[in-house]
């Protein structure tokens, strides 16, 4: 039986319901997929308690791979029985879905769809923060907050593969091994550490390049103080709760820096963008820069994943199969 999971009320993970699904007839411009793979995000949480507010009930999850199952009308550059991935749509959590052909991004032949599940939306989230928001490139010192997270990890891999200095930041010894395995240089363990005094030390006094902080909470006002004059801070999450207010005067002049919040999702609804986004991530996981997931769950137990995700009990990305 295929079966979807609803989110039926804001708040916690007992508010998802597993259903029957009944398969929808693709429509112009759009493919039914099967899924065999679909990626849990901190986005999934900030949907779920209401931070980015959805209709109801939902169906969550923004990134998933599998087989193209039918075609509607007007449908390019897509068949049935292609192997596709996608990120940063709703809708994941099923065992099947309707996508514009657009978003559907062709996976090489013997490349493993379940394990595709969850490279999309993170991969696009890298690529958008150390390409577009920052160019970084050998040299830069880049400081990345939940360096042994999902997307701390990635980020981590990929700015060293292009040659930056990272420093990194987790909250436990045994996530700061997994972080030292991704590549950081340096990492320090705790939330309740001076940061801006250690990474000042790290930097002969200046501060770090670039900066991407997805704690939020107060983490963000710390962060500032941990990038040099003329520096470049992204803010992309608030894993720690709301972001404390911030002034203009917060970002300069004293410290002058130039700030962004920039949006994966946002990114990803530029057809063109989109389409170079995801080329380059399957570029980056050929050469071995987005790991593969660390916890797999079923598909049903979607709300047990959500409680490890949001308890900080995981490290590097979840998938759930499907």
């Amino acid at each position: 039986m295929d079966i979807k999971v609803e989110l039926q009320a804001i708040g916690g993970p007992e508010n998802f319901v597993v259903r029957e699904q009944m398969v929808e007839e693709p429509g112009k411009g759009e493919i039914r997929l099967r899924h065999d793979g679909v990626g849990l995000n901190f986005i999934d949480i900030y949907q779920r308690i209401g931070l980015y507010p959805m209709p109801l009930p939902a169906i969550l999850g923004v990134e998933g791979s599998g087989v193209v199952e039918a075609i509607g009308p007007d449908v390019e550059g897509v068949k049935v029985g292609d192997k596709v991935a996608y990120g940063a749509i709703p809708g994941g959590y099923a065992a099947t879905r309707l996508l514009p052909d657009w978003r559907a991004i062709k996976l090489p032949a013997d490349m493993d769809t379940q394990k595709a599940g969850n490279i999309m939306l993170r991969g696009m989230t890298a690529y958008m923060l150390l390409t577009q928001t920052y160019q970084v490139k050998a040299g830069t010192s880049l400081l990345v907050h939940a360096a042994a997270g999902g997307l701390g990890s990635i980020l981590t891999r990929w700015a060293k593969d292009l040659g930056a200095k990272v420093i990194g930041t987790v909250g436990s010894d045994q996530k700061a091994e997994e972080a030292y395995a991704h590549g950081a240089d340096h990492i320090f363990v705790g939330r309740d550490l001076d940061i801006a005094s250690q990474v000042k030390d790290l930097t002969d006094g200046v501060g770090v390049d670039y900066a991407i902080d997805g704690i939020g909470g107060t983490t963000l006002l710390k962060t500032f103080d941990c990038v040099r004059r003329m520096g470049t801070v992204a803010s992309i999450g608030q894993a720690a709760g709301p972001i404390s207010p911030i002034t203009v005067d917060d970002i300069g002049p004293v410290r002058s820096l130039s700030f962004a919040r920039p949006s994966v999702m946002a990114f990803a609804a530029q057809p063109s963008l989109y389409r170079e986004a995801g080329e380059a991530v399957l570029k980056a996981y050929n050469r071995g820069i987005l790991p593969d997931a660390k916890q797999v769950f079923p598909l049903h137990d979607v709300a047990k994943a959500h409680e490890k995700l949001e308890g900080g009990k995981t490290t590097g990305s979840v998938l759930l199969r499907v």
